[in-house]
């Protein structure tokens, strides 16, 4: 079961990789939800095409290199670096930030549920303070645009 599960995870990251988005819905549930709870999106269903699209357009370069991943009955946890370049407008809070051209990476982990070979969920948790300081979002730990004072 665990090497089927493993050849499915494999198919489904590499249809990721090439923004085949037949493939990865094909991969889907009905009714399947995909949450990104750092950036606190959600889409369910039919919803999900539209999302992941909108990912792809918004990182059109988007790469996926898996760090480890744990596979049980029904289930795989996937630690990954996503890498991509800032080809688009970022905005958050307010602010924009106008593509630099830069490469932005950053680490995250997914929990992916199955059911009859099917993925039933897709939870993201990704490093989003990473992507937002590399964009120039957010500025660095420290870095609050006044002069420290030094400790006397």
């Amino acid at each position: 079961m665990n090497d089927d599960l493993q050849a499915t995870i494999d198919a489904y990251n590499a249809a990721w990789n090439a923004h085949d988005l037949d493939a990865i819905m094909a991969m889907h549930a009905p009714g399947m939800v995909f949450e990104n709870h750092t950036a606190g999106e959600a889409a369910e269903g039919e919803e999900v095409r539209g999302h992941i699209a909108a990912i792809f357009a918004a990182w059109p370069d988007i790469h996926f290199e898996s760090r480890r991943t744990y596979v049980r009955e029904d289930l795989v946890v996937q630690e990954w670096t996503a890498s991509a370049t800032h080809t688009q407008p970022m905005s958050r809070g307010g602010v924009t930030a106008e593509p630099s051209g830069r490469r932005v990476v950053w680490k995250g982990l997914d929990v992916i549920p199955f059911e009859d070979g099917l993925i039933l969920r897709k939870d993201v948790y990704s490093d989003s303070v990473s992507i937002l300081r590399q964009v120039g979002l957010l500025d660095e730990p420290g870095d609050d645009g006044d002069e420290k004072e030094e400790a006397a």
